[in-house]
């Protein structure tokens, strides 16, 4: 057990943690929460042992082992390859097994009746039943599948860990504390460099784990299917929830929802017994009953609120008008050193269409998201625009962009869009730029802040397309929700790179997967698109089960006949994938006025009963009034009519096109 008693650590006039006390016991799993700045990154170092406190504030049971992953860290840069550097997480085992092997050769040259041979026994006996149950002799396969999971390829096993990058590094970092297995795993935002993919697969894995974990996140689904409690971090107090991160939301909504019901009925209670004391203290008759109830005002037990951090909303301007489609891209094509990025790329997105661009990492996500953007050139392909788009692009190297000798409100103030002190205020505030930190120079800027302040000039930029890599990086939960919110009622065309499936589920209507060199829009959201990758993963796996169960050897005939047949189905679902990307605009079309329509004949057959009724002709300005709503109706409800029989056409045309 970990156990943290009375912390309290103060700055200035600021709590940053008061008197916080709690345990953790062997197999918790816990999602610490909060906003940014709450303290969460600094309770879990105390955790760890990195920031020291006072003699007995935190103690943990002897047998006990913890790692802790920070959100950064660029100090795993050994001359070791890939997969030497993973197994040097099994450094202790490999030396006691090493260490098993001596003293079995030593005990082959000792006599059976020296002191020494006994010695010897007992640690060899005692040795080999720590290897026996370590598991290292399965040691390999469980290098290669964490190493795999998290996203690296089997080519990448010898290569050098100075060859990665920073996040690649932090993956590595990853799976060796998870090849270790200590007692209790401290992540800090483990997800950060981790793809849809891996993503996934660490979910499975954690979901396994033998250990107590402590997880900070803001991606609110792995939260949700990993962790089983919460520890929320609000203004220096730390309160336990029982339940995973959806169980918090509703249980905190509940509990402040009792609590302000209590608070109410006391406040109420106590303004009656003060009316009660200032009428009558100053007559003989009542003055003694007068002081009594002040006495039993000073000995209630006064319920506080819990403060709350304060909301912020906001909400995108209309975007500026454009025609209905928006983008057109033709067999797109990029390569690098040789190496096929993706090629053949056909896409085609309409105005009000909101895409998460999803792949492992190094797939080519952000590099067709900064082709569509203009900052690369595709190396062949044809890319239009439609009438009216304007774009408006966000990526990481925003924030080196901005001027250093400016403050975050004279940033915001050239952004090019004309907003009132107040929006600019409230934009900032979403991205956590509150109060006097909007005076705050760019150059003294974190990071992390550097990356909010770009997004939110991007924003204030009137756009009718966006095109943003990663953008949930670097906020908190509460600021995903008002971005998401926002989103989601943003009237424009959104393209985004993003790992985040709380954030991407709130308004994404369609999911781009770019993997091995093909790009595939799938008309779902990102939940549905996991699900079917899932079924085809399933189905696949059966299939290749059931095949080697009949595997039998097979003449040059039937393997030709077996390629013919696969050959077939590929173009079969080809055929498939190109009717569908060509009928979606006309299905979509098609949905539209359906939807238009069956209001628009209610509305039809109301006015029609109106003025059926006589007494409609005794008003002229009423029956004025009526015809022309009526007419109007029926111009609309013809309009519509006409959209709807196009679109079917078009959409027979498409079929009879393929059937042939």
């Amino acid at each position: 057990m970990l156990s943290i008693h009375g912390l309290d650590i103060r700055f200035g006039d600021k709590h940053l943690f008061k008197d916080i006390s709690a345990q953790i016991y062997e197999g918790n799993r816990i999602g610490l929460v909060g906003v940014n700045g709450a303290g969460k990154s600094t309770l879990m170092k105390i955790m760890a042992g990195l920031t020291l406190t006072d003699d007995g504030v935190v103690s943990r049971a002897k047998s006990w082992t913890v790692a802790y992953l920070p959100q950064e860290s660029t100090e795993l840069l050994s001359g070791r390859s890939l997969y030497e550097e993973a197994q040097s997480a099994f450094a202790h085992l490999i030396a006691l097994q090493k260490e098993a092997e001596e003293l079995h050769e030593r005990l082959a040259v000792l006599s059976e009746d020296s002191p020494e041979f006994a010695a010897t026994l007992a640690r060899q006996g005692e040795a080999q039943h720590i290897l026996d149950a370590s598991g290292i002799y399965t040691m390999a396969a469980r290098i290669e599948k964490v190493l795999l999971g998290l996203g690296f390829r089997v080519a990448d096993m010898s290569r050098p860990v100075s060859e990665f990058s920073g996040g690649w590094l932090m993956r590595l970092k990853l799976a060796k504390m998870l090849l270790e297995a200590p007692t209790l795993l401290l992540l800090d935002e483990p997800t950060n460099h981790l793809d849809l993919d891996s993503l996934t697969w660490l979910e499975n894995f954690l979901k396994e784990y033998p250990g107590a974990l402590v997880i900070i996140s803001h991606d609110r689904a792995f939260l949700d299917k990993v962790t089983s409690q919460t520890w929320e971090l609000s203004l220096g107090k730390l309160t336990v929830y029982k339940g995973n991160y959806s169980f918090y939301v509703r249980d905190k909504a509940e509990r402040l929802a009792i609590q302000k019901g209590a608070y109410d009925n006391q406040q109420a209670k106590i303004r009656q017994t003060m009316r009660f004391v200032e009428r009558f203290r100053s007559k003989a008759t009542k003055a003694k009953q007068a002081q009594s109830r002040l006495k039993q005002l000073d000995k209630m037990e006064r319920i506080e609120l819990e403060e709350d951090e304060k909301q912020i909303h906001f909400r995108f301007p209309p975007s500026p008008p454009s025609g209905r489609d928006v983008l057109l891209v033709r067999d797109l094509c990029k390569g690098y050193g040789g190496r096929e990025v993706f090629a053949g790329v056909q896409l085609s997105l309409q105005r009000g269409d909101k895409v998460a661009v999803v792949g492992v990492n190094g797939a080519g996500k952000s590099t067709l998201v900064k082709i569509l953007a203009g900052l690369i050139a595709a190396d062949n392909g044809d890319i239009r625009f439609g009438a009216g788009v304007r774009l408006s692009y966000f990526g990481q190297h925003q924030a080196q962009e901005l001027s250093p000798e400016l403050s975050v409100l004279q940033t915001m103030a050239l952004s090019g869009e004309d907003l009132t002190v107040t929006r600019v205020r409230s934009l900032l505030g979403a991205f956590l730029f509150r109060g006097a930190e909007v005076e705050k120079k760019v150059a003294v800027l974190s990071g992390g802040e550097k990356s909010r302040l770009a997004l939110a000039k991007m924003i204030a930029s009137p756009a009718n397309l966006m095109l943003l890599d990663e953008p949930t990086n670097h906020l908190d939960m509460s600021s995903q929700d008002i971005l998401r919110e926002a989103m989601a009622g943003y009237d424009g065309t959104i393209i985004v790179v993003s790992h985040n499936r709380y954030f991407l589920d709130g308004f994404v209507n369609k999911v781009l997967e770019v993997k091995n060199g093909t790009v595939t829009l799938y008309d779902s959201d990102v939940e549905e698109y996991l699900r079917k990758i899932e079924e085809m993963a399933d189905t696949t796996d059966k299939a290749a089960k059931k095949t080697g169960a009949a595997a039998a050897p097979l003449d040059e005939a039937s393997n030709q006949s077996s390629k013919d047949r696969r050959d077939q189905k590929k173009r079969q679902a080809c055929r498939r994938q190109e009717r569908g990307r060509l009928t979606a605009p006309w299905q979509k079309q098609v949905k539209e006025a359906e939807e238009a329509i069956g209001p628009l004949e209610e509305e039809k057959i109301e006015l029609e009963a109106v003025m059926a009724d006589p007494a409609l002709y005794a008003d002229n300005k009423a029956w004025t009034e009526t015809s022309k709503q009526y007419n109007e109706c029926k111009r609309r409800l013809e309009r519509w009519y006409s959209r709807w029989e196009e679109a079917q056409e078009k959409i027979e045309e498409i079929n009879r096109r393929f059937a042939d």
